[in-house]
């Protein structure tokens, strides 16, 4: 008789936990439940602001290093950390603004709107379909980014109110400006081989042995890694891509304005606010009151104001005529634009260029063939990467796929044939032997897979096999040894007023000089050196080769009344005002954010780094 079937309820409990998990998954994304990453306070920590920040601080950075950051090497560098303490920080601030009733009215939010390029018209007037655009476009509301902007003037409004009233630090800047500003006069010589009463001989083997010995790592081979690498890049393949030469004609015809110029002028255009304003200026020039110069310099403008730069006459518009027979320095109009009347000026003409189809092609051939190679190895990476996790070894991908098969003994200093890829030579570095061969990118599109086969550890090379540079390097040491002695016996010679001359020295005579002085020539802590001097010191400088004997003749302090002190003396105390400001601002800071609550989702954080992974 079959057995009674028991009610599956385990069963049924654990299909339901799934489902309900399932509708987490689907609506506890970055775009169902997780609305925020945190709260600091009363304010709210919004996905889309640590997203926003996070892709800006990245976008910086490589545009600061100049190079593609990926998430995860942005990860190991901290930036998404810093840029969650700069969020605690600002949403803090905001907090303690909003406590406090600092806010700013719809207005002053309005003024700062409509102070935004972006989202100007072509007229030059506030377009709200620009806005709107400018806005969805940074993946934010109208009612986000102008609740932003309160927050953003408060919060300047509260740091105004800590920090405002640090006085001027008057003492510290009379300081420094003393510092900076006073002068020296010296009188300084160069002591070369030639001054040496004999040529340094050639050393015993008894000193050369001892100086081998004392100076090792000036003969140590560096630590060598033996490498097996297959590498294919798009030059490597470029010569057999077939290039259509329709594709290449229409290319050509595409960017036709890099390569068909028609004939321009450099033109600088002013704009008056209405015709009979144009008319008087133009009078002005007429009879030589004014000049063109002058009524920028008027306006309160500066010439890169009202640059054009280099135009056609198609973009002159009413203008185009009148400009493109002027001469140069000639001053035309007045002609309407689409900012008002305006007068221009011709400075100076451009003939057209062309470049034919001929003379572009063998360019742009280069440049389509380059790009479809690239295409092209990217196309064969999965095949590669199937090859390697099938367990080819390097060899094998130089027979089945067109990557090329090559051997190095690399050095860390070594930059020469594929070391010169910065990808290739990171990726060296961190190797060690047994690790399975990956596919790394470089830098120009191509790809390269890598062995470690040994490591040679750092090793002292033999005696014999470096005698040469042993004696090169002893023969330079002991010459500026017997230099430094000489100079140091010459200037105990040297009083204040005696000649340099009298101690077979051709002296040089430097008045003026301040720490920013440059003295060719001369080390780099020269000047350094000369301003711990006192007055009639003499002092011998090594200079590498040779040596320097110095004597400090006179200091002078600097004239306050000078235009040079005055600025700098204004700057150092608004340097160190700005300072003591920050410092200020910074304790303030702290001690809010150490009396409000602040919760950070870290299960929303990792949500949006794995997205953006």
């Amino acid at each position: 008789m079959a057995k009674t079937q028991k009610p599956r309820y385990f069963l049924w409990v654990i299909m339901g936990l799934l489902v309900v998990g399932l509708l987490g998954f689907g609506t506890g994304g970055l775009s169902g439940n997780i609305r925020n990453v945190g709260t600091v306070g009363d304010m709210q920590i919004s996905v889309s602001q640590y997203q926003r920040e996070l892709n800006q601080q990245i976008r910086a950075f490589e545009a600061q290093i100049g190079t593609p950051v990926g998430f995860q090497q942005a990860q190991q560098l901290g930036i998404d950390q810093s840029v969650l303490r700069q969020i605690i920080t600002q949403r803090t601030l905001d907090n303690e603004a909003g406590a406090l009733g600092v806010s700013v009215g719809d207005a002053r939010v309005r003024d700062e709107v409509l102070r935004v390029p972006s989202f100007r018209g072509i007229d030059g007037t506030f377009d709200r379909d620009a806005y709107r655009f400018a806005l969805q476009q940074s993946g934010m509301t109208e009612a986000e980014f102008e609740t932003g902007i309160r927050q953003e003037i408060a919060r300047t409004l509260l740091q105004g109110a800590v920090v405002g009233g640090t006085p001027l630090p008057d003492a510290y800047a009379d300081a420094l400006s003393q510092f900076v500003g006073e002068a020296r006069a010296i009188t300084w010589a160069t002591v070369t081989a030639d001054a040496l009463a004999a040529p340094v001989p050639t050393p015993s083997p008894t000193e050369l042995t001892a100086y081998y010995a004392e100076n090792p790592g000036d003969f140590t081979r560096p630590e060598t890694r033996d490498m097996s690498y297959a590498w294919l890049t798009p030059s490597m393949i470029q010569d057999d891509v077939a290039v259509d030469e329709t594709v290449l004609r229409a290319l050509y015809q595409d960017r036709i304005a890099e390569f068909v110029r028609p004939e321009r002028r450099l033109v600088e255009r002013l704009v008056f606010a209405d015709t009979a304003a144009a008319d008087v200026a133009l009078a002005s020039l007429t009879n030589a009151a004014r000049s063109f110069d002058d009524l920028v310099a008027d306006r309160g403008l500066d010439l890169a104001d009202v640059d054009m730069g280099d135009v056609a006459q198609a973009n002159l518009g009413a203008a185009g005529d009148a400009v493109f027979t002027a001469n140069s320095g000639d001053v035309v109009g007045p002609f309407e634009t689409d900012l008002g009347p305006a007068l221009f000026r011709m400075n100076a003409v451009l003939a057209a260029e062309e470049v034919t189809f001929e003379d572009a092609s063998p360019d742009l051939r280069e440049e389509l063939s380059s790009a479809r190679a690239i295409r092209i190895i990217q196309d064969s990476i999965d095949k590669i990467n199937d090859l390697l996790a099938g367990g080819a070894a390097i060899e094998d991908l130089a027979t089945q796929t067109d990557m090329a098969l090559g051997n190095i003994a690399w050095a860390q200093d070594d930059q020469t044939g594929i070391a010169a890829y910065e990808s290739f030579r990171t990726a060296a570095a961190a190797l060690t032997v047994g690790d399975f061969a990956q596919l790394t990118d470089m830098e120009d599109g191509g790809v390269f897979a890598l062995r470690l086969n040994a490591i040679t550890p750092p090793q002292l090379r033999p005696l014999e096999e470096v005698r040469d540079a042993v004696i090169a390097d002893w023969r330079a040491q002991t010459t500026k040894t017997a230099l430094i002695a000489q100079a140091t016996q010459t200037a105990t010679e040297i009083l204040p007023l005696t000649g340099f001359a009298s101690v077979g020295l051709t002296s040089v005579v430097e008045t003026g000089l301040t720490r920013r002085s440059f003295i060719a020539g001369t080390p780099p802590g020269f000047l350094t050196d000369v301003f711990a001097m006192a007055v009639g010191d003499v002092r011998v400088i090594d200079n590498g080769t040779n040596a320097i004997v110095v004597r400090l003749d006179g200091i002078t302090a600097p004239d306050a009344q000078d235009a040079q002190t005055v600025a700098d003396k204004l700057a150092a105390a608004e340097s160190a005002a700005a300072g003591i400001s920050q410092d200020i601002f910074e304790a303030f800071a702290a001690t809010v954010q150490a009396r409000t609550e602040v919760v950070v989702n870290q299960s929303a954080i990792n949500a949006v780094n794995a997205q953006m992974q």
